[in-house]
């Protein structure tokens, strides 16, 4: 017992006290309310929520710890199927858990012979074979059927959930992963991620919706989506043509404005980060998925890293050093002088230490993971993303433009997130139209994270712009997900109001006019109506309209109301073509329009308002 402490103590004793801390929260917030009172009689599943490298892992290593101090003895702790991710994971946690047996995906034997003397963490890719070979292997024990299962999916959005749900089937992954819960008779389930949109938008009949989410916040010196993607542009931002990337593998030359400034901003910030007695410095280049062009990336990195030694003495070469150290300087005040900047980058180049790594599919783990130290320059695709870690990330060249782009897997690529990175000397390189992708799934993670911290996850709401998807839609049941589009005008074909009165008192001063008036008094208003059938969704309407107000509590809206108005029950529109274009004029505005009928005409002469409402436009509005 004490597996907890013991683990808080070592974070200590490495010196990271505001860890020790953050880690704790975490175990107080969740251990009480739902791991010391789980039941030992069902399958829970849970959401653990955390910036992108914020910290997840000693998360989720606290919350074993704390779960093992509770009595549970078998851990599962799985990452995407990635070997070098698998084996990154499975060092540090032999490293940080070594109160426990550490298994790996081959370590059968060392499991069956520890027999429940320490706490077992068992470290899988999530990979069909691996799994089902683990389900067997515990289905064949004899402590496994009567304890329960502590499972942590790391990245738990990645491949977990169900890709075939909307053709009434199960995906292998999915299916293995709840072959291997139902090993024993009762588990807690923790989907741990960075990018929570799929999980989220899940439906109770999957069986992967959580029971429960908790997001922490990260710690002192990291640096996010709010350091790199606030409203003002960050000087840490570069701006690159949105064709640099294509134009690089057919020119021979290298953009001056583009990659060829952030190899000597890589360079310019290894010689200080070095000559400050640091060990360590990356640069990451993301051309695109296809592996071919990251060998054609290293190949132009490799020769311009030669004709800059070979001219290291023409005054060319020193001028364009010196301009992007001046750059540097700007956020670095404190940046070495150039005068020992330049020589040691031109030793380092001498010494052929500066080390080009390509790392993809075709990467086997030790080949091209030795990113932990040196000088390195870092060319792949889909393998720099999802949890695998770069130290010391200091510059980063993303070029990549999805033709469909999927806000969880954009997100997830976006490696310059941290705590070792040297705030002045950061600096990503990025095309204009990413960036704004870039800039609105942060404004949605924003508002994500609020209403996390508000309700507990429950019944959250997601907005993108059209052009982005909050992910893969294969994941998402089509017959529970809604989905509204801003700009489009909504209204139910059988309203019903739960006090005319009520409504008619609300609205008294209101003239036929359009009026500026608070979200939040909107929501009252639409708390006052429903529909007889499942034709409008107002619960949805306000809980989009809440994520408004989450970023900005005083926003408002466009009121119009329409009295005395003479309308058909059931007719296929609402608004007269005069107010559809007065609600047009406000695209950027959520628009309730009130029309209050006669009754006359198939409403049993009753009197009701009926609320037409549009959303603002160009965003696609998504609830689970």
């Amino acid at each position: 017992m004490g597996y907890f402490l013991n683990y808080t103590d070592r974070i200590r004793t490495k010196g990271n006290e505001n860890l020790a801390k953050s880690v704790t929260k975490t175990a107080e917030d969740i251990v009480p309310q739902y791991i010391s009172k789980f039941s030992f009689k069902e399958h829970v599943v849970s959401l653990l929520v955390g910036d992108v490298q914020s910290g997840k892992t000693s998360h989720m290593f606290g919350l074993i710890c704390a779960a093992a101090d509770e009595g549970f003895n078998i851990f599962v702790l799985l990452t995407t199927d990635n070997i070098i991710l698998q084996q990154q994971t499975l060092t540090r946690a032999k490293q940080d858990l070594c109160d426990f047996c550490i298994c790996d995906e081959n370590d059968f034997l060392p499991f069956l012979s520890n027999n429940m003397r320490k706490p077992v963490v068992v470290v899988l890719k999530k990979n069909s074979r691996i799994l089902k070979q683990w389900k067997n292997n515990f289905s064949s024990t004899h402590f496994c059927a009567g304890n329960p299962l502590f499972i942590v999916d790391d990245e738990a959005d990645a491949a977990s959930l169900n890709t075939l749900v909307n053709k009434n089937k199960q995906s292998t992954i999915n299916k293995a992963l709840e072959e291997i819960k139902n090993t024993t008779s009762s588990s807690i389930y923790m989907q741990v991620t960075g990018t929570p949109q799929a999980i989220l938008l899940q439906s109770v009949q999957s069986g992967w919706k959580p029971y429960f989410v908790y997001y922490f916040d990260p710690g002192n010196g990291y640096l996010g989506g709010k350091f790199f993607f606030s409203d003002d542009i960050s000087p840490y931002i570069i701006f690159t043509d949105n064709d640099e990337a294509d134009g690089l593998l057919v020119d021979d030359e290298f953009p001056e404005n583009g990659l060829k400034t952030a190899l000597i901003m890589h360079l310019i910030s290894a010689a200080h980060i070095f000559l400050s007695g640091g060990t360590i410095c990356n640069f990451l280049i993301h051309p695109s998925m296809e592996t071919k062009q990251h060998s054609k990336f290293a190949e132009k990195i490799g020769d311009y890293l030669n004709e800059m030694l070979i001219a290291a003495d023409e005054p060319d070469t020193l001028d364009a050093i010196y301009n992007v150290y001046l750059s540097l300087k700007e956020t670095k005040a404190d940046i070495y002088e150039f005068d020992k900047i330049a020589d040691f980058i031109f030793e380092k180049l001498r010494n052929d230490e500066i080390n080009i790594l390509v790392l993809n599919s075709k990467s086997s783990f030790g080949e091209n993971n030795r990113y932990e130290s040196g000088i390195n320059i870092i060319v792949g695709g889909n393998s720099l993303g999802r949890g695998v870690t770069f130290p010391q990330l200091q510059t980063i060249y993303y070029c990549r433009l999805a033709k469909n782009p999927q806000a969880d897997t954009m997100w997830q690529h976006a490696r310059m997130f941290g705590y070792d990175r040297d705030a002045g000397l950061m600096r990503v390189f990025m095309p204009p139209l990413l960036y704004k992708l870039f800039l609105d799934i942060n404004t949605t993670n924003n508002s994500i994270i609020a209403q996390i911290k508000k309700n507990s996850g429950n019944d959250i709401k997601i907005c993108y712009p059209n052009r982005l998807k909050p992910t893969r839609k294969n994941v998402l049941d089509s017959k529970t997900v809604g989905v509204f589009s801003g700009g489009v005008n909504y209204f139910p074909f059988y309203p019903t109001n739960n006090d005319v009165s009520i409504i008619d008192n609300m609205l008294r001063t209101f003239s036929e006019d359009v009026h500026s008036v608070s979200l939040k008094f909107i929501i009252t208003i639409l708390a006052e109506i429903s529909s007889e059938k499942d034709d409008w969704n107002k619960e949805a309407f306000i809980g989009f309209i809440k994520t408004i107000l989450a970023s900005n509590p005083s926003a408002q809206g466009k009121l119009i109301v329409r009295r005395e108005r003479d309308i058909s029950r059931g007719t296929g529109t609402l608004l007269s073509p005069n107010d559809r274009q007065l609600g047009d004029k406000y695209p950027s505005d959520v628009v309730l329009t009130l029309y209050k009928v006669t009754g006359t005409k198939g409403w049993n002469g009753e009197k009701l308002w009926i609320p037409n409402i549009k959303l603002p436009s160009d965003v696609v509005y998504y609830s689970g």
